[in-house]
């Protein structure tokens, strides 16, 4: 289950990132999910669920950010598990 947090992000900061107020949440999102996938904190299946993005997108987005996949047995099993619960 989704849970929603606030933050304050300072109006310069949007601004120096080239943003419009309709692309924060999205490209926040994204960028996260490919912040956490590179340092291990997610998993392949957490990052690209968080990112909201398909699994080929995630994978294309990966890609552009020269960001190589890691992908253990562990993950795999995590990311079954994380399957399970959303079936």
């Amino acid at each position: 289950m989704p849970v929603k947090y606030d933050i304050e992000i300072p109006e310069r900061v949007i601004k120096a990132l080239g943003l419009r107020e309709s692309e924060v949440s999205e490209t926040l999102k994204k960028e996260l999910s490919v912040y956490f996938f590179e340092k291990k904190l997610l998993s392949f299946g957490q990052a690209r669920q968080f990112s909201g993005l398909s699994v080929w997108d995630f994978l294309e987005f990966l890609r552009e950010r020269k960001i190589p996949l890691h992908y253990d047995l562990a993950e795999y099993e995590e990311d079954l598990e994380t399957i399970r619960e959303l079936s």
